[in-house]
């Protein structure tokens, strides 16, 4: 099942420049030879100067140019493109993309390593000197800050979530990690981040950290390995707090099989609640582990697509990619 488009659903995409079609198609643009992502922030062309391609390849061997503002053949994390580019383009493309500044981004990796040393037993001498902070004072201002609580204190309790980003096709992922494993993995949008941080803050009680562990470095290759359609069962552990019905929904939601689909109403049944059908909705839509907790599994009794929070056309194209098309 290939995903498939109109002409004024892509031009729609592009005027809003909507994130949710991003991976899903780029446009060209027949008067300047240039392609770009839908959600490319120049000035949109007028309809009849526009020609939309399934990928980026296809627009390249159209004779097309990658457009140097929104860099569509890029892949790599945006705080990686530093090279034969000036500083400030580099930090203006973090912000745009991921929503946290390049200087947010490397203060908290370092507080989180400093926390990582605390809590194997190194001293305070360790960490300052693994956090990178020229003095005592202020790193012990920047780590209470971030942890509310003094070194000494934040290293007993020992609990922070840690947040990275992986490429996909379909767009930058958020992923949230604690000691235990992963527990989210969203689409991002810059815009939702404050509210993906309160929200991960609250329900595990602990500070968020742009940072890295065991768990996020073992789920990137993973997420690769998946998108090149070749892992079909991710081994990253996961942690997924909820009432005992959302946890039933999402056991089921993990056993369905890959390139399978279930109904909302077999879902139902595999939790134990087979007329808790719009309750199965409402878990689904709450499911934090995106992928991994494959939601975009779920379809209408009738073999529609029904809803996803990233975008029916991401939904169509994990379909897609699961099922070889």
């Amino acid at each position: 099942m290939t995903p498939t488009l109109t002409d004024h659903e892509m031009h729609r995409a592009m005027r809003e420049r909507d994130a949710t079609y991003d991976g899903i198609f780029v446009f060209a643009v027949k008067t300047t030879g240039v392609f770009c992502r839908p959600t490319c922030g120049a000035r949109k062309p007028r309809p009849e100067n526009v020609e939309y391609y399934r990928r980026a390849a296809d627009a390249a061997k159209a004779g097309y140019r990658a457009c140097k503002r929104c860099r569509p053949l890029d892949t790599g994390p945006a705080w990686g493109e530093a090279g034969g580019l000036d500083p400030s383009t580099v930090r203006r493309r973090v912000q745009q993309r991921y929503g946290v500044t390049d200087r947010a981004l490397a203060r908290g990796r370092r507080l989180a390593t400093a926390l990582h040393r605390l809590r194997e037993g190194g001293s305070i001498d360790d960490a300052v000197a693994a956090s990178g902070y020229a003095s005592h004072s202020g790193f012990r201002e920047a780590f209470e800050r971030a942890f509310g609580a003094p070194p000494g204190r934040a290293a007993a309790k020992g609990a922070c979530v840690l947040l990275d980003w992986f490429e996909s096709p379909l767009g930058p992922l958020l992923a949230g990690a604690t000691a235990e494993g992963i527990c989210m993995l969203e689409f991002a949008h810059p815009s939702r981040l404050p509210a993906q941080i309160g929200m991960l803050a609250r329900l595990f009680g602990a500070p968020v950290l742009p940072g890295t562990n065991t768990h996020l470095r073992h789920l990137g290759p993973e997420l690769a390995a998946y998108f090149a359609g070749g892992l079909q069962r991710f081994e990253s552990p996961l942690v997924y707090p909820g009432t005992p019905f959302q946890r039933r929904v999402w056991e089921a939601l993990r056993a369905i099989p890959y390139a399978e689909t279930r109904s909302y109403e077999q879902i139902a049944n595999a939790a134990g609640s087979p007329r808790a059908v719009r309750a199965v909705g409402s878990a689904n839509g709450r499911n934090r582990i995106a992928i991994l907790i494959p939601c975009h599994r779920v379809v209408n009794k009738s073999g529609a697509l029904g809803g996803y929070g990233g975008g029916l056309r991401r939904k169509e194209f994990l379909l897609a990619l699961e099922r070889g098309g």
